[in-house]
């Protein structure tokens, strides 16, 4: 399949709740590109092709559409089973890729080193490879609306402590009741998701911003 190939559909079935039993989740060097070119569609997160944070300078200036796909491919390292590392999860759902989770060590992201919300009224360590981050979710059209983002964030935690992690941080939205958030905003995740992980809350950098944390036993 070509960047340039309609997605494929996803199959017909019943819009209820997400359970833990249909979900497999593995990370994306173990899921073929052309299933995460699918769950990324053509949508504003698909379009960004999660490199909002890694791109130094104001991203949809300086890179191409066609340049931020073959960063995510090369970062992801998708159809390499052996890579050694990788940018994050993919999630399937009765098979059907459904789900992606960006998870990475924070200094992965150049771009969280100038923005205020991580480091305000903190102080953090901004070269620390041991504390990862958890940046972006995107849900297949089809299945949004339906938990996946719940199981993708406990799917982080363990992958990130498996990787040795010595923490995880998430910098999601404050939902409010009768305000509307837009599909593109929530690409962070909202509070009650990492709640639900178990992941705590370190500060409120800005009105909607939290910064979520979950650290390691060692």
């Amino acid at each position: 399949m070509t960047d340039d190939t309609p997605p494929r559909a996803p199959a017909a079935g019943a819009a209820g709740p997400i359970t833990e039993e249909q979900v497999r989740v593995v990370p994306a060097n173990e899921a073929s590109w052309d299933d995460l070119r699918d769950v990324f569609g053509a949508s504003e997160p698909g379009q960004c092709r999660c490199q909002r944070l890694k791109v130094v300078g104001w991203f949809w200036r300086d890179t191409t559409q066609e340049e931020r796909t073959a960063m995510l491919r090369e970062q992801t390292g998708c159809d390499t089973p052996d890579a050694r590392v990788t940018s994050g999860l993919v999630a399937y759902v009765d098979g059907e890729p459904a789900g992606w989770v960006a998870v990475e060590p924070r200094t992965a992201y150049p771009k969280l080193r100038t923005s205020r919300i991580p480091w305000k009224g903190r102080e953090e360590d901004k070269d620390d490879g041991t504390t990862w981050a958890v940046t972006c979710f995107v849900v297949r059209k089809g299945f949004r609306g339906r938990g996946l983002t719940y199981l993708l964030a406990r799917a982080a935690v363990g992958f990130a402590r498996d990787r040795g992690a010595r923490a995880l941080e998430a910098y999601p939205m404050i939902t409010e009741p009768g305000r509307d958030v837009i599909w593109g905003e929530m690409r962070v995740g909202a509070r009650q998701v990492f709640e639900e992980a178990g992941f705590t809350q370190v500060s409120h950098p800005t009105l909607r911003r939290v910064v979520m944390r979950f650290d390691f036993e060692r």
